[in-house]
């Protein structure tokens, strides 16, 4: 696998740790710190951004100086300025890559990429998830195992309404008899997106090793190509005319 470090930010709406201690004993300094660390000490570049940060923390500039970037947002989707949005949109197109996490499926901008409203089923009740690899010899799915379980987790589970995925990673199946498409890649533009469907908030998703591999595996998967740029407008021939 290369080894070059790459630029990742990772977003986070960063409300739920300060108004809710159940949330706040497994990610004391945010979701978003607990994505970091393992993604730093792999010798990436990792940068966080949080809702409440002026243009929410992704201005021009943090956008540019990034490779890929993660999202994880629940309730506060509508607070998200369109402008902010239509940024990372475009940055997507130009080839930066985008990884949105669980709730993330109804994020302005996932909805935006996708074209389809992102509505599905969910349950919290504190079930099993097992996660079941359906593309082995995936560049996301390096090192993990056939499947693995998460308990506790909240149940999401199909129709999940999105357009089919150019290649599906994982399928998860619930304790309750569910099953959802848990882990999708898409293309749009040059930029590569992979939605993650685990990380509810209350349950301590994202300290289990596998996820975070998945996820440290996803950000190489993601990350810019090294493709010409896109050249769209008023073309010169190429021959006499």
């Amino acid at each position: 696998m290369d080894s070059k470090p790459l630029r990742v930010t990772i977003w986070n709406e960063f409300r739920h740790e300060k108004a809710n201690p159940e949330v706040a004993a497994f990610y004391p300094d945010g979701m978003h710190e607990a994505l970091a660390a393992p993604l730093r000490a792999a010798g990436h570049e990792v940068r966080t951004a949080t809702l409440d940060e002026p243009e929410h923390g992704l201005t021009d500039e943090v956008l540019a100086g990034t490779d890929v970037l993660l999202w994880w947002g629940h309730r506060h989707h509508r607070d998200v300025d369109d402008a902010v949005v239509e940024r990372v949109w475009k940055r997507v197109l130009d080839g930066m890559g985008l990884i949105p996490l669980h709730s993330s499926h109804f994020s302005k901008i996932f909805v935006r990429l996708m074209g389809t409203t992102c509505h599905l089923k969910h349950r919290v009740a504190g079930e099993r998830e097992r996660l079941w690899l359906v593309a082995r010899g995936h560049p996301i799915a390096e090192g993990v195992p056939e499947h693995f379980d998460l308990q506790p987790e909240e149940m999401y589970g199909e129709p999940f309404d999105i357009p089919p995925p150019e290649e599906l990673v994982f399928v998860s199946w619930f304790q309750g008899g569910e099953v959802f498409r848990s882990g999708c890649c898409y293309t749009r533009g040059q930029g590569r997106i992979f939605y993650f469907r685990p990380g509810h908030e209350t349950y301590p998703t994202y300290h289990h090793p596998t996820v975070q591999r998945v996820i440290a595996n996803a950000v190489r998967w993601a990350a810019p190509r090294d493709v010409a740029p896109r050249q769209f407008g008023r073309s010169a021939p190429l021959e006499p005319l």
